[in-house]
């Protein structure tokens, strides 16, 4: 890797990485993405392994070095470019906290939940306990999402009056809980913040970009295909 190389973003579209895909369109210096097809095992070849050992997305190639896990990613692309304000940081220790304390609520207490309620049956031998799963996340979601909902009930965005990256990364929580059959008239006012979050030009950008690799993936056949969702069984 060399200093003069632009960003790569190792993504796959609906993913997490639309977040980071998006911070990427904000910052609107040039970069690259390199599409990783799940459903070839791309992730679990050698040469991604050595990109990112856990197998996931997304991964950030600075040019200088790998960063992984969004919020990291979020957390580097904001202090590397603080004129695209990603994040209200000041250079105060406490305030700074703060920004980056809403930031890893999104990605350790909320993230980890969206996909025990997207994919409930993933780490499981059967299917049978799946719906338990399920019901269980979405109980805690909304314990998550109420303190969320109360703020934007006072304020515009989470952080206050302006937009920062940590809402396009609720934005894309909401996508994918709301896709998977959790009702957005639980709280309009999440449901009313990713509207306006979608319909900012980078958000815009970044779902074109990901509409370009989900048709890539489909005129390979190796789009994926969301599971059914699962209910609670009587």
């Amino acid at each position: 890797m060399t200093a003069s190389r632009v960003p790569t973003l190792y993504f796959a579209p609906s993913s997490c990485a639309r977040v980071s895909l998006t911070a990427l369109e904000e910052i609107g210096q040039p970069f690259e993405t390199r599409l990783i097809a799940f459903k070839a095992g791309e992730h679990r070849r050698p040469d991604y392994l050595a990109v990112n050992p856990a197998g996931k997305v997304p991964a950030l190639d600075t040019g200088r070095g790998i960063v992984t896990q969004s919020g990291s990613i979020l957390l580097y692309l904001a202090r590397a470019h603080p004129d695209a304000r990603l994040l209200p940081l000041t250079g105060d220790p406490l305030e700074d906290a703060a920004a980056v304390s809403a930031l890893f609520r999104l990605s350790s207490d909320l993230h980890p939940l969206v996909t025990r309620f997207v994919l409930p049956g993933m780490m499981l031998k059967s299917d049978d306990a799946a719906p338990q799963i399920r019901a269980k996340a979405e109980d805690l979601l909304i314990q998550q999402l109420q303190p969320i909902a109360d703020q934007l009930a006072q304020q515009r965005w989470m952080l206050g009056p302006d937009w920062s990256i940590v809402d396009t990364y609720l934005a894309w929580i909401w996508f994918r809980i709301t896709g998977a059959g959790f009702d957005a008239a639980t709280f309009p006012e999440i449901a009313e913040m990713t509207g306006r979050a979608n319909e900012r030009a980078a958000a815009k950008r970044a779902l074109e970009h990901e509409a370009r690799a989900q048709q890539d993936l489909e005129e390979r056949g190796l789009a994926f295909t969301p599971p059914q969702v699962i209910t609670q069984k009587s």
